[in-house]
């Protein structure tokens, strides 16, 4: 699909490493003061003063995370940043400059490489973040992609997933399970089309659940909207693998138990309908679906007036000891242990 959708195709060996990468990152622009130099020498270099530093790296490998059957490239520029950033935000840190390495086959084009770092573009520039580094790289097959954020944050500011206290509310940040649901309709549709090429999927009614997937947004205004209501998480983490694999790290860190309330997890309706539509349980979804990058953290009881009926967050559940182990409180008011049941990246996904 990559190459029927664009007929001008460039070989990429017509313009080598450097003239590549030249290319590519001649439009990028540089917004932060801590950016001294960017690209263009053998190193980047940066001035975050009286700042801590926070770094993060991810991977992202074609067939595994992302499938271009369905996945714009351009949008995967955008998603690749994202969930790096997500990282730094998890810190309540500011995100502040990233790099950008990418490895490809001989299958992709200069326009389809454009098409993602428009991507990317786009994204350092909703974020602010300044694109200072990077690799280009040859690939025997598909294409890998590894991106590295940096942040800062005073050292009073940072947030780790250690700090939750017994009786901390469990806090969580928009709805869950979109994204899971929208994968789950894009590989229904990429099925069909493989059946019938002629055929043309209406996804208007699935528009918010893809949007999810396929182009999710970082929680930067989370840790903004926290700071402005004068209240500091005491742990805090991204939901990345699914939230029952992340209040299972924030407990773990912590040396903590908690109370999950199956009732008060925030599902958009397109989630619940969607889930009736497949047959899935809306619950095992937001436990274990994954990638909706939304922000989980604690706050102290003495906070929850300053939160409370904020229509970004939701109160989910409450820490307890670590003896009293960590549960998922059902609607029917029984207690079923939480299981860390979301991505597990060395699974096998044949």
């Amino acid at each position: 699909m990559l190459e029927a959708k664009n007929p001008q195709k460039t070989d990429l060996e017509n313009l080598g490493e450097f003239g590549l990468i030249d290319h590519l990152t001649k439009d990028l622009p540089q917004s932060q003061p801590s950016t001294k130099l960017g690209i263009g020498d053998d190193a980047a270099v940066l001035d975050h003063s009286e700042l801590q530093t926070v770094l993060t790296t991810d991977m992202l490998v074609e067939g595994v995370h992302f499938d271009l059957a369905y996945m714009p490239l351009q949008h995967l520029g955008y998603k690749a940043v994202v969930v790096n950033l997500s990282d730094v935000y998890a810190m309540n840190a500011t995100a502040t400059q990233i790099t950008v390495s990418i490895a490809v086959s001989n299958r992709f084009s200069l326009e389809a490489l454009e098409a993602f770092y428009a991507g990317v573009r786009h994204a350092a520039q909703t974020y602010g973040v300044d694109v200072v580094g990077g690799d280009t790289t040859s690939s025997t097959k598909g294409m890998i992609i590894s991106i590295t954020a940096l942040g800062t944050a005073a050292p009073e500011k940072l947030c780790y997933r250690s700090g939750a206290k017994e009786n901390d509310l469990l806090v969580v940040s928009g709805d869950l399970g979109g994204a899971y649901m929208g994968l789950q309709v894009l590989e229904r549709e990429k099925a069909v089309y493989a059946v019938n090429p002629q055929s043309q999927p209406d996804l208007e009614p699935y528009h918010y659940i893809v949007q999810r997937q396929l182009k999710p947004e970082a929680r930067k205004d989370i840790p903004e909207l926290l700071a402005a209501l004068e209240v500091k998480p005491t742990a805090m983490i991204d939901i990345s693998d699914g939230l029952s694999s992340e209040i299972l790290h924030l407990c773990k860190a912590s040396k903590l138990g908690c109370d999950l309330y199956e009732d008060k997890i925030p599902l958009d309706p397109t989630v619940i309908s969607s889930c009736e539509e497949f047959h899935l349980d809306s619950t095992t979804v937001a436990l274990s679906g994954g990638e909706d990058y939304e922000l989980l953290f604690t706050i102290a009881p003495s906070d929850y007036d300053k939160i409370k009926g904020n229509p970004n967050l939701t109160v989910i559940g409450h820490m307890t000891q670590a003896a009293a182990g960590a549960y998922l409180v059902t609607r029917a008011n029984t207690k079923i242990p939480l299981q860390a049941q979301g991505w597990n990246a060395f699974e096998d996904k044949k």
